[in-house]
């Protein structure tokens, strides 16, 4: 296969590794706004670099196209890649917005084209299993899930006004995750927030640690909590409680958390630093599908409206932050 790929900023270059070894991919384009960049990375992975715009005319198109760009440009460039019959991978968010998330995925829509987002939890062995244990009925009525996902250390500063915040950031893993492993939509959410960090989130309108409690359609609670500022390293679980029995995800010896019991254990010796190492087979797996889905091989895993569907529970939790109440599902429009 002759695959494109735009963007090769930290996650674009960790994509172009993983696709420059893929025994289906014959030859790999890569495209950034910043030229150098992209034949910096050419040179890394021995694939071609191109402009953005050679991606979508000539003789030379892409079979199809993994989109890791800065975020303004995901929308866009989805609807150039439907445009042009271009299967695409984009990498979250379609957009910071209901409408830019709409507007793409009605171009991908009318174009009868395919779209799978970079939700890569979904590709976790751990989160397989937990999805497994809660269709399997083994965790018997499912009463509690507690998600969190910290972060060792804040971002640069000039990031935090692009990210569309901590809830559409960081928390819209965990929203999508635990749809994708209950099974079960969200009624409602309670989220609250904290910038008493570094000063830059207080300027930047953003929290540096944010709390939500989410009511899902069958009764089950679920929280789901997030820091910036964990610097006992990265950590990602989720534990789940039934009337039959309990299971945690992300519970390993690299799980950056120590125990205080007397004969617990101490902190890991080498903890998780950040999500590339802890999700690196995941991130495999789901570009390894992806080109499965290009072929007509697969059903696509995660098509853009599930992206639709975590935003929307984000941007909730805006309304629920800022507004100091509950907000349910229905006050979101895109439903």
């Amino acid at each position: 296969m002759r695959i494109g790929l735009i963007g090769t900023g930290r996650i674009g270059t960790f994509h172009a590794e993983v696709l420059s070894r893929h025994p289906a991919v014959g030859s790999l384009l890569v495209a950034d706004a910043d030229p150098e960049r992209a034949a910096a990375v050419a040179t890394r992975t021995g694939a071609t670099a191109v402009t953005v715009d050679a991606m979508f005319t000539g003789g030379g198109l892409p079979d199809a196209l993994v989109i890791c760009s800065a975020t303004a440009a995901h929308a866009p460039l989805i609807a150039r890649a439907a445009r042009a019959g271009l299967p695409a991978f984009c990498e979250k968010p379609i957009a910071l917005d209901l409408p830019g998330t709409l507007g793409a995925l009605a171009e991908v829509e009318a174009a009868g084209s395919v779209l799978q987002l970079g939700f890569m939890r979904r590709f976790d062995a751990g989160y397989a299993e937990a999805r497994a244990a809660v269709r399997e009925g083994r965790l018997g009525r499912l009463h509690t899930v507690r998600a969190t996902t910290s972060d060792p250390a804040p971002p640069p500063a000039a990031y935090l006004p692009l990210s569309g915040g901590l809830y559409r950031d960081c928390l819209v893993h965990d929203f999508d995750i635990l749809r994708w492993v209950t099974g079960r939509e969200v009624r409602e959410v309670y989220a609250t927030g904290s910038d008493a960090g570094p000063a830059m989130f207080r300027e930047a309108g953003d929290v540096d640690t944010a709390a939500v409690l989410l009511t899902l359609d069958d009764g089950t609670l679920a929280t789901a909590t997030a820091t910036r500022c964990n610097g006992a390293g990265y950590d990602v679980r989720m534990e789940l409680a039934g009337e039959l029995d309990q299971l945690a995800v992300g519970l390993d010896d690299r799980t950056p958390l120590t125990s205080a019991e007397p004969d617990g254990p101490g902190a890991p010796p080498k903890p998780w630093p950040g999500f590339l190492e802890r999700f690196a087979p995941a991130y495999e797996a789901e570009l390894d599908a992806f080109l499965r889905v290009a072929r007509g091989e697969l059903a696509n895993p995660c098509d853009g409206r599930e992206a639709l569907h975590a935003l929307r529970i984000a941007e909730a939790c805006e309304v629920s932050r800022r507004e100091r109440r509950p907000v349910a599902m229905a006050e979101i429009p895109g439903g």
